[in-house]
């Protein structure tokens, strides 16, 4: 177990590691235990974060040529489903001068679709772990003057379950996992990671020619594309709380149109600006609704009753009853159009769709059905 720890949100929480980092301990283990022919049951790997792991190896086999083993993943206080699975890495001697060849094995998926890290037709090996496990067989060659070649082959054998837990499939990887981690190490509930899932399904779809894509911050409006839009939920990008981390990579991804559909309760904090949506960043809900209000009309009752509201849609049955909701929605769309047109997205237009699960739609900024006809047309749906 990784004993390495970061404070979060005022919680202490526990590191882990990457795949990408147990297919390098695996590989330098089998390394050598092959040059040296002898049994290595832990193994110590620097990672490209600069944090050191003492590793348990398990799963051992020698024989002449060839030795294989496992490093078990350990993915600290973050949820991955990967987490306590045997990534195992098989060497062997091959005739061709220090040349490393890195391929993959059973639970490690086959990229089939432009845009990833790998080409199509590659197991998907991120570019840092094939690093990490080439840098350390030249090492463990140079250290032991061998000249020779090796071959490595990465394999999870649970992966091939695991993998339908994770975006894998809709991303074109199929098969298995995908070898991961840019520093070899896991941070607790890393932004980090989220960021760079929306940037690799984004890539998918733009390396397949899209012009346009559809976001959604989660379930609500995944619900809402499905049972209103009529579009298949999984043609969206979920963006979480990193809206305006998404509208950035679709610009930067080449994209020329996008259009985000989310439940009110979120995208209401767009129209002061605030394109990270998580509460611990602000919560101004009721300041959006209660002075859009005042603008639109209300008496101090009205605004005063919205500013001692909890939930969105209890807004929405203040202003309702009031006969302002309508009026009020109308302001807020057009200030989320104002925030959205001052970013710098370059030539892509951006646009907007809210929802209640109570009321229906809500609001559309400028450009919205036009960027959801495309949707349909290039997606065929």
């Amino acid at each position: 177990m990784m004993e390495s720890f970061i404070t979060k949100d005022g919680k202490t929480m526990r590191r882990g590691y990457t795949t990408g980092s147990c297919a390098a301990a695996a590989a330098k283990s089998a390394a050598l235990m092959l040059l040296e022919n002898r049994r290595y049951e832990k193994i110590y790997l620097m990672t490209p974060r600069g944090i050191g792991l003492n590793l348990d190896v398990h799963d051992i086999e020698i024989s002449e040529g060839c030795v294989s083993c496992a490093v078990v993943k350990d993915s600290g206080d973050d949820p991955d489903v990967t987490n306590g699975m045997k990534v195992y890495a098989k060497v062997e001697k091959t005739g061709r001068t220090h040349e490393i060849e890195i391929t993959g094995g059973v639970g490690v998926g086959i990229v089939t679709k432009p845009g990833l890290d790998q080409p199509v037709g590659n197991h998907a090996i991120n570019s840092t772990p094939r690093k990490m496990i080439a840098d350390e067989l030249r090492q463990v060659c140079e250290d032991h003057g061998y000249d020779g070649g090796l071959k490595v082959t990465v394999s999870a054998p649970e992966g091939v379950e695991l993998a339908q837990k994770t975006f894998n499939p809709r991303l074109g990887i199929v098969g298995g996992i995908s070898i991961l981690g840019t520093t070899g190490i896991v941070e607790p509930m890393s932004d980090d990671a989220v960021v760079e899932t929306i940037r690799t399904e984004l890539s998918v779809r733009a390396a397949s020619g899209k012009t346009s894509v559809l976001l959604t911050p989660g379930n609500y409006g995944a619900d809402y594309i499905k049972n209103e839009l009529k579009i298949d939920p999984d043609l969206a990008v979920t963006t979480s709380n990193f809206i305006g981390d998404a509208f950035a990579l679709a610009a930067e991804a080449g994209f020329r149109y996008a259009v985000l559909v989310g439940h009110i309760g979120k995208l209401v904090k767009l129209a002061c600006g605030m394109f990270n949506t998580h509460s611990r960043w602000g919560d101004c809900r009721a300041e959006i609704f209660a002075s859009h209000a005042g603008m639109c009309g209300a008496s101090d009752e009205v605004v005063r009753k919205i500013m001692d509201s909890a939930m969105t849609d209890d807004m929405l049955s203040i202003l309702e009853k009031a006969g302002l909701r309508e009026t009020v929605m109308k302001s807020i769309t057009d200030k989320i159009e104002f925030h959205l047109s001052n970013r710098h997205l370059g030539q892509m237009k951006a646009a907007a769709v809210t929802f209640s699960k109570v009321t229906g739609m809500l609001g559309c900024t400028e450009h919205s059905e036009e960027i959801l006809q495309i949707v349909r047309k290039e997606y065929q749906v």
